[in-house]
């Protein structure tokens, strides 16, 4: 009796793994589909791959996102959908949204200007950036800080070093 409980335990467990790599197979392709109509110029199919993957909380999708509404690209300009898109994956760890958000706030396109949160994105992206990417973002990042005062830069390092990434859930 207990057998044919077991074998049917068994049987469920290896179902659900299958169901969930399947999904997750899809899941990344689904992206990966988006990239490749992105970087083949097709950002309206880029943008309807990449949305339902950004609110389901994937990071990628959501930088990408973010880059199609502050571009105008595959979807009406919008910044403040872009800060919201940008600000999802940037709270995830994502540098180049972080990047990207950090610009947002130094112009106050979709969001307040405000130095200070912008030197904080950007202080979190050099630091998280590629080494191919880390120069540029660097220069960027202490072209803004000429900006501010001394008490702005401490406020906005204090920021960076209290801030942790989060996952979406």
């Amino acid at each position: 009796m207990f057998g044919d409980y077991r074998k049917r335990g068994y049987v469920v467990a290896v179902l659900a793994a299958l169901l969930l790599f399947a999904c997750g197979q899809a899941y990344a392709q689904s992206l990966g589909q988006g990239v490749a109509a992105f970087r083949r110029q097709d950002y309206v199919t880029a943008s309807r791959v990449f949305i339902p993957l950004a609110e389901r909380g994937n990071v990628a999708a959501q930088s990408y996102l973010g880059f199609l509404f502050e571009t105008g690209r595959g979807v009406p300009q919008n910044y403040t959908e872009a800060a919201m898109w940008y600000r999802r994956a940037a709270e995830q760890g994502d540098s180049r949204a972080q990047y990207s958000l950090g610009l947002l706030y130094d112009r106050g396109q979709g969001v307040p200007q405000d130095i200070v949160e912008a030197s904080k994105w950007l202080n979190l992206s050099a630091a998280a950036s590629p080494p191919r990417v880390r120069e540029s973002r660097v220069r960027i990042r202490d072209a803004v800080t000429t900006k501010m005062t001394r008490g702005e830069i401490a406020q906005a390092r204090l920021r960076a070093l209290q801030w942790a990434p989060s996952r979406e859930h």
